[in-house]
């Protein structure tokens, strides 16, 4: 046989095993997960109605119906483990489980059908859509801070929900991917904004608001007075309902941008995608019981150490911080409110409860 056809043959079986083993991966990675079971809306669910707006053929009303509860999350393959029990949990504690609209915004570059197969194959059920963010959007505007885990792109993507989301959707309730809620999420989404408020968080006026900005920034007289008259109180952005009307009226992702632009030329914060929202929202926002996130779970940035409940009742648990409830089970170094999340977990392994 030729030398020519002999390496032609070979290519073509390295090329065969290669597109099996690929396949045979994405298949692997998919079914990593146990299947969900499925639940369905008690009987005053309100039913999801048609709206004035036009849906491309195939589409369900619930995407653009104001009836359901839209949540959104960011999906990607270091955080998916999270982000399956975080949308389990919210599906067993809702009361109408079927009129919950998911909107998963993944970075362009990750591989979106692995990640939607992952979430089809334990959600059959689930009514989602996969909405692409392109990082070169945001990664120019993005400075180094102290994690290098919130240096992330799609750590930013919360800035770009209005764009993202079809404009039908008025309001949506974002969600970190490392969390549980206990609570029906229903109650969370139908906050009051007010006439005016753009967003609605949980507030933590005992924090020391000036640590989130460098002193540059407060000895800036022109600066520090962007909190005047304002009483800027600090607001954890993995937990937030926001009006994204009144959110694309405002521009307000350009105000963040021009925020991460001076840091870009002057340094006035060390922590992630957090100081650009304080800067353009603290003082100005829907207030929300402490209850719907009882954040810091994962320890602090630097040690990850073990934390307790804040005093009083919990409808949302948030492992913010460097230590992840996962990673920590399946090092068997656990912190104690780690089992209450591994109920949760979906995955294959000693934690997950069948």
């Amino acid at each position: 046989m030729p030398l020519r056809q002999c390496l032609f043959i070979l290519w073509l079986i390295a090329l065969v095993l290669g597109l099996a083993t690929t396949a045979n991966a994405t298949t692997t990675i998919s079914q990593r997960f146990k299947e969900a079971p499925q639940f369905y809306n008690s009987p005053d669910c309100p039913s999801i109605s048609s709206i004035e707006f036009e849906l491309d053929e195939g589409e369900e009303h619930i995407f653009c119906s104001d009836e359901a509860v839209h949540v959104a999350m960011t999906l990607d393959s270091a955080y998916i483990r999270g982000s399956m029990a975080a949308i389990l949990s919210v599906l067993q504690h809702s009361s109408c489980p079927q009129n919950i609209a998911f909107h998963f915004v993944t970075s362009a570059k990750a591989n979106a059908s692995l990640l939607r197969a992952t979430i089809s194959t334990s959600f059959p059920y689930l009514k989602f859509r996969v909405h692409p963010f392109d990082d070169s959007s945001v990664s120019g505007l993005i400075s180094t801070s102290i994690r290098s885990a919130l240096d992330c792109p799609l750590n930013y993507a919360r800035s770009y929900l209005a764009n993202l989301l079809p404009l039908c959707v008025r309001r949506v309730v974002y969600l970190d991917s490392d969390l549980v809620l206990v609570d029906d999420i229903a109650k969370l989404a139908a906050t009051d904004l007010g006439n005016s408020s753009v967003l609605a968080a949980p507030e933590y006026c005992n924090a020391n608001f000036t640590s989130y900005f460098t002193p540059t920034f407060w000895s800036n007289h022109a600066l520090s007075l962007t909190f005047a008259n304002r009483k800027a109180c600090y607001f954890n952005t993995g937990v937030m309902v926001i009006d994204l009307d009144r959110w694309r009226a405002g521009d307000y992702t350009t105000k963040i941008e021009e925020w991460m632009e001076l840091q870009k030329r002057m340094r006035i914060y060390e922590l992630g995608s957090l100081p650009p929202f304080l800067l353009v929202f603290a003082g100005n926002i829907a207030p929300v019981d402490h209850r719907w996130n009882q954040h810091g779970l994962g320890g602090d940035n630097f040690r990850g150490l073990c934390r307790d409940l804040h005093p009083g009742p919990v409808s949302l648990l948030h492992w913010s911080g460097k230590g992840k409830p996962w990673a920590r089970l399946d090092a068997n170094r656990p912190c104690p409110l780690d089992a209450l999340w591994a109920p949760y977990d979906l995955l294959h392994t000693p934690f997950a409860l069948d």
